[in-house]
């Protein structure tokens, strides 16, 4: 793009950044949801009406009485005061508020941006396509939280849902963060073994997320609190890997299959990521972006057997939580500035159309 042409792009480049950071903001919230088992205190999905908290006391008991419906209430919080239950009730409230304002932080500047025409055409249509995702991510976290309802024999949601959910939620955060960061300046063309190392790490921390979310929703991260040995070994028996059947089930439901893998995810990205940031310095080219992430998943590794050796503490656990999404960022910012690739290319202004 030419100079001009990101000029007047600004405004919307500031308003995807901020779109953005409202869904990290959000994932934050949405990891300490589920780690102060909060998740399922509001019982009923009401997209609009569910704006407004309890006002009055009968409300709030009407809202407390229908949570002791489900299992969670009766297995894991029978006696449960109902102060204590507007604690948990107010961290699901919260992520719920975000997720609505993040839909509103994106729709309304959006469509004011297109009524001005300041989104060039072939922007267009991906934006829309992340306003979708955004949409059916809604109705995929409504999903998730029913598994774990009245009728259910669960006391947590499944383990399934909600590494789909929060995958999906990544993947839109990188969709509108890849974007913004299209709408500035572009790098040098960069060595094509720079650009594939540097996708394959955005790609391989977009898996161990999901990986994550299926430990935390299996309980996978409160047994086998030992490094680096797992279950006596650092490579278990095949036979305790995989003695669930079908095969397949145990890479989602067997905790010590589900950790395993976790680990050797972990250990694969920190290799690549060391051996991306040496490969940056020997070329002198995407040094610090490759640096940033090597040194990022470093301190997200260590922070992971730290969490692990203290039984998932959890100030410790929510750290680790957070600390996932600032490292995936920094892959999305790195494998973006360095994927601009056409050797001699020339930047073209993109034609933005003239609103009223």
């Amino acid at each position: 793009m030419s100079d001009l042409s990101l000029s007047r792009l600004r405004p919307v480049r500031l308003w995807l950044l901020a779109a953005a950071a409202m869904i990290f903001l959000t994932l934050i919230v949405g990891g300490a949801t589920r780690l102060t088992e909060s998740g399922l205190s509001i019982t009923e999905w009401k997209p609009v009406t569910g704006v407004v908290p309890p006002l009055t006391q009968q409300a709030w008991q009407a809202e407390f009485d229908g949570y002791k419906q489900i299992p969670q209430y009766r297995e894991l919080n029978e006696g449960m005061t109902l102060n204590q239950f507007k604690v948990i009730y107010f961290w699901e409230w919260t992520h719920r508020l975000l997720a609505r304002t993040v839909g509103m932080v994106f729709l309304l500047p959006f469509l004011v941006f297109l009524w001005r025409g300041m989104i060039p055409k072939h922007l267009q249509w991906r934006l829309w396509g992340i306003f979708a995702g955004g949409a059916a991510l809604g109705v995929v976290g409504w999903w998730m939280v029913s598994s774990g309802l009245a009728g259910s024999d669960r006391v947590s949601v499944s383990q399934y849902r909600l590494a789909f959910h929060l995958t999906l939620a990544c993947a839109i955060f990188a969709a509108i963060l890849w974007t913004a960061q299209q709408l500035r300046p572009q790098a040098p063309p960069m060595p094509a073994r720079l650009r594939a190392t540097a996708a394959v790490l955005m790609l391989l921390v977009l898996l161990q997320i999901y990986l994550g979310a299926l430990v935390a929703g299996s309980g996978a991260g409160l047994v086998y609190n030992t490094w680096p040995t797992i279950d006596g070994s650092f490579i278990p028996a095949l036979d305790s890997l995989l003695h669930m059947t079908p095969a397949w089930r145990n890479f989602f439901e067997n905790t010590l299959t589900v950790q395993f893998d976790h680990r050797m995810v972990a250990y694969t990205i920190w290799g690549i990521a060391v051996l991306h940031a040496l490969d940056a310095w020997t070329s002198r080219r995407g040094v610090a972006g490759a640096l940033t992430v090597a040194i990022l998943v470093t301190l997200q590794a260590t922070l992971g057997i730290v969490t692990l050796l203290y039984q998932v503490a959890l100030p410790l656990a929510l750290t680790h939580q957070m600390f996932a999404i600032v490292v995936f960022t920094a892959t999305i910012a790195h494998a973006e500035r360095l994927s601009h690739h056409e050797v001699g290319r020339v930047p073209r202004a993109v034609p933005v159309e003239q609103g009223a």
